[in-house]
């Protein structure tokens, strides 16, 4: 081969090299671009969520936005269950939000909400329930309203309409435990743990599948004997 041809054959293979490489680049910043999206969405769908859903705090009719671009917003069937020394009190029904978003969520589920990545979550905000040394409150947020809304890409997300009303069940004393059904039960585990350590919380922690189905139960007991309450928060949701 002259000196000629071994140029050109450098050339178109620099050439290749150059634009193998620049594909690579382009597909790199496509997929740290859409990442980037991903998280900014679920970040959206949290605050609108922790808005939309502030059970506690709010009486009668809200309208809140969960604004989203590319994702899906539905619920899910849960179950709450209130336990005592000897078994099952009561089981509450209840829907979980759910927000997916690429690798990326967010649950909400009994009055918290739980932040969801590739191999991580952290609890944005845990259930409503309180202990004193005399009195347990066991608040638990009761969702009820079908919804499954997605938008892929050219979206704004949605208004949420809730209803919420509040209904207050003397449990009597005694020793008693709250089980929340959610997917996110070992990040929900794993916060309690840590507020027991930090805060000094007396509170025993579980991970337990009461009905087989494959979705998990944590299980917060307080081994204390206080006089106990059940404060259901109804949330009627739809879309405004």
């Amino acid at each position: 081969m002259s000196r000629g041809q071994s140029h050109v054959v450098g050339v178109v293979v620099l050439l290749g090299v150059a634009v193998a490489s620049l594909a690579l680049v382009t597909a790199g910043v496509g997929t740290v671009v859409q990442h980037t999206a991903t998280r900014a969405d679920a970040a959206r769908a949290t605050a609108g969520l922790e808005d939309a859903l502030r059970p506690v705090e709010t009486t009668g009719v809200h309208v809140a936005a969960v604004p989203f671009a590319d994702g899906r917003l539905r619920t899910a069937n849960r179950s709450v269950r209130v336990l005592g020394p000897d078994g099952p009190v009561l089981d509450v029904p209840t829907d979980a939000l759910v927000f997916d978003s690429g690798e990326q969520g967010v649950t909400a589920v009994a009055g918290a909400v739980v932040v969801r990545g590739p191999g991580r979550a952290r609890v944005e905000r845990g259930f409503p329930v309180t202990a004193s040394p005399s009195v347990l409150v066991l608040g638990v947020a009761r969702v009820e309203g079908r919804m499954d809304v997605a938008s892929n890409g050219a979206g704004t997300g949605v208004r949420l309409r809730t209803n919420v009303s509040h209904r207050r069940r003397d449990l009597g004393p005694g020793r008693y435990r709250l089980a929340v059904e959610t997917r996110s039960a070992s990040a929900l585990a794993r916060y309690y743990r840590d507020r027991r350590t930090r805060d000094g919380w007396n509170v025993t922690v579980a991970v337990r599948d009461f009905d087989g189905d494959g979705i998990p139960s944590v299980v917060l007991g307080f081994p204390t004997a206080r006089h106990a309450y059940l404060v259901t928060h109804r949330v009627e949701v739809s879309v405004a």
